[in-house]
């Protein structure tokens, strides 16, 4: 019963958040929210919450799931030979669930902590803000089906050979040790032997208690730099400094990118603008991309649970990719 009223809890304050903030900004404090100080407000509140609230409900979960898992028997699952596989499997489950970059955050814990290998849960990573369901129908719906599947196989491609190189390069000593740790009243322990379900739940909400503790001034200055630039849409300086007739267009357009704060959905009306101005597909993909798996926020919440050597060899395995996709597109299409 406890756990059915959580749930109810959650669910209501994930549905109600936005309402709740718009009413307090406009209704209560008088805020106007089409200003740019409103729309910055308005998505700050607005995102920690539903961050959190995202957090904790994903972090929660996925620490009782993995309590009935060994590290040793998730590893034999994902790893070792399949881990060609596990980065297929990852890149699929992340694009069944829709999440912005920060939002994906809690499952690369999760993964990561369960023993799933560092390179298939880096594919997962990847695919879950830059390819899901909700941007195929949104990219179909606007430019037809051939630009839908291309960005789909493009986006899989990345997550599926990124994770795969940072598998095969072994840099799991590069995580922050904390990740690897489940604790119960703060010893650490092997989660799959001899737990009540008492233990199991109180395993998973110390966990998230831990985890949200540990990197909450990241999550706060990563959603704040998403809103200071939020509503920010220079869309002639787009086409300014990354159009057709700039050789260097695709990096210039992965560079704005990755400042700003987004996912798919909500990055695809600027998207649209800019192909109506005339820039090249592969150019606009390659800006939308980096957006959704490059954001600044992203790297700053990631900081938390990457050491830095092991962020930047993400971010330049990835950022590659998403450079390769640009100039390849733009030359055949």
């Amino acid at each position: 019963m406890g756990i059915a009223a959580a749930t109810a809890v959650w669910v209501a304050a994930y549905a109600l958040n936005e309402r709740f903030w718009t009413w307090l900004l406009a209704e209560i404090l008088g805020l106007d929210l089409e200003t740019r100080l409103g729309s910055a407000l308005l998505f700050f509140t607005y995102d920690t919450t539903k961050i959190v609230l995202l957090l904790s409900g994903i972090i929660f979960l996925i620490t009782l799931l993995r309590t009935f898992l060994s590290v040793e028997r998730t590893r034999a699952l994902l790893g070792g030979r399949r881990e060609g596989v596990g980065n297929v499997v990852a890149a699929g489950l992340g694009v069944a669930t829709p999440f912005c970059s920060c939002s994906a955050v809690p499952g690369f814990i999760g993964f990561v902590a369960a023993g799933v290998p560092l390179g298939v849960t880096m594919s997962f990573l990847i695919a879950s803000p830059m390819v899901n369901e909700v941007a195929v129908v949104l990219l179909y719906g606007l430019f037809g089906f051939r630009v839908a599947a291309l960005y789909v196989g493009a986006g899989l491609a990345i997550a599926v050979m990124a994770g795969w190189i940072i598998g095969r390069l072994r840099l799991e000593n590069w995580v922050e040790p904390f990740v690897f740790e489940t604790k119960l009243r703060g010893q650490a322990l092997d989660p799959s032997l001899g737990l009540t379900f008492q233990d199991r739940l109180a395993v998973a909400r110390e966990e998230v208690r831990n985890i949200l503790w540990k990197i909450w001034p990241y999550l706060l200055v990563g959603i704040g730099v998403g809103a200071a630039i939020h509503g920010w849409v220079p869309e002639d300086f787009f086409v300014e400094y990354a159009g057709p007739d700039n050789p260097l267009a695709v990096p210039v357009a992965v560079l704005l990118g990755i400042p700003l704060y987004s996912n798919a959905a909500g990055i695809l009306p600027l998207v649209e603008a800019l192909w109506d101005k005339g820039l090249a597909i592969g150019t606009v993909l390659a800006f939308m991309m980096s957006v959704v798996a490059l954001s600044l926020p992203e790297m700053i919440l990631l900081r938390r649970v990457l050491k830095p050597r092991l962020l930047g060899t993400f971010v330049a395995i990835v950022g590659l990719g998403i450079l390769a996709v640009g100039f390849v597109f733009n030359m055949v299409v």
